[in-house]
């Protein structure tokens, strides 16, 4: 196998971490392989949680996309082409199959691979020297691993590992009592599920003696935060919270609910027991994967209600935190 491979998987969160399996896939046949990884940089850390990866070099296209006419913008580009080009990769696998993405593989130097015509949401085979069909029914953690299969040539490992681990974080706002995270953000309304369902699951972990954190990343997140908090006898909003601060707090929970966002895929891929709750996207495709003690509830316009999540976090929790 080649031995110095550069990933891009830039974004987003739930991308990146699904994107985590290849770095294992190949460290567990080539324990020299090195993996240099290009990712957005507010997902830079997730990278950085695997041992597998030697190096992480960050971009910041969003926000460089908004002020390209800005000269330290373009300095902050140049400076990044540079960085790609200081070594010559044996394979540079594209994993996101977007032309953005394909733009940094071009940069950098070395045989560069991608996804073939029919397999990307964009035509982007001519930027590859060797372009491959990955089947689009496939989950999205399994089209990430075999398109590095064919790009270096191996079949896929039997076992899905994610190869992240953090030890639990200690928190002076949250003390020593048992607590599960509630994850209720998400990116579009349409993948929300009601206040009402985590207020009847809050009270119902509240009887079990398990506190509730509800975390949160913009403003009208944290006004959600606090309206369910409001309705439940041990609730706790935090302050704002890094990824790497997240990733600590999740490590501790006894379990984790989260609706169709990054951050419930982060806490599965950790390891600890994680509900994924779909109200319209379809689990089969992008649902928590590969994970022990994790499940999906829920699907295109079929919500789950609170009692059954409930149960789901019972029976995957069960170990010595019960």
């Amino acid at each position: 196998m080649v031995e110095d491979i550069l990933i891009v998987k830039t974004t987003s969160l739930g991308d990146v971490v699904h994107a985590l399996p290849i770095v294992s896939d190949i460290r567990a046949l080539s324990s020299a392989a090195r993996i240099d990884w290009v990712v957005e940089q507010p997902f830079a850390d997730v990278a950085r949680l695997h041992d597998g990866v030697a190096n992480v070099i960050p971009v910041a296209i969003r926000r460089w996309r908004r002020a390209l006419w800005r000269a330290s913008v373009r300095a902050e580009i140049a400076s990044c082409v540079r960085r790609l080009r200081q070594q010559r990769y044996d394979a540079i696998i594209d994993a996101q199959g977007l032309f953005k993405s394909a733009l940094i593989a071009a940069a950098a130097h070395g045989k560069r691979y991608g996804l073939d015509f029919r397999s990307s949401r964009e035509p982007l085979a001519f930027f590859y020297d060797q372009a491959f069909r990955v089947p689009w029914t496939l989950h999205a953690v399994e089209r990430n691993r075999m398109l590095a299969a064919q790009a270096l040539g191996y079949r896929v490992p039997a076992h899905c590992n994610y190869g992240i681990g953090v030890e639990p974080r200690t928190f002076d706002w949250l003390g020593e009592r048992r607590y599960a995270v509630l994850l209720h953000a998400t990116s579009a309304d349409s993948k929300l599920w009601t206040e009402r369902n985590w207020i009847v699951l809050g009270a119902a972990l509240a009887a079990l003696g398990i506190a509730v954190v509800l975390p949160w990343g913009s403003v009208a997140e944290r006004d959600r935060s606090e309206r369910i908090a409001s309705l439940l006898a041990d609730a706790i909003v935090p302050p704002a919270l890094t990824l790497r601060d997240l990733a600590g707090l999740f490590a501790g929970a006894y379990a984790i609910v989260g609706v169709d966002t990054g951050l419930t895929h982060l806490a599965a891929a950790l390891g600890t027991p994680t509900v994924g709750v779909y109200c319209a996207t379809d689990p089969a495709a992008t649902g928590l994967y590969g994970c022990a003690r994790a499940g999906n509830l829920g699907g295109v316009g079929r919500a789950p209600e609170p009692m059954e999540v409930l149960n789901e976090v019972r029976r995957l929790a069960i170990d010595d935190r019960s």
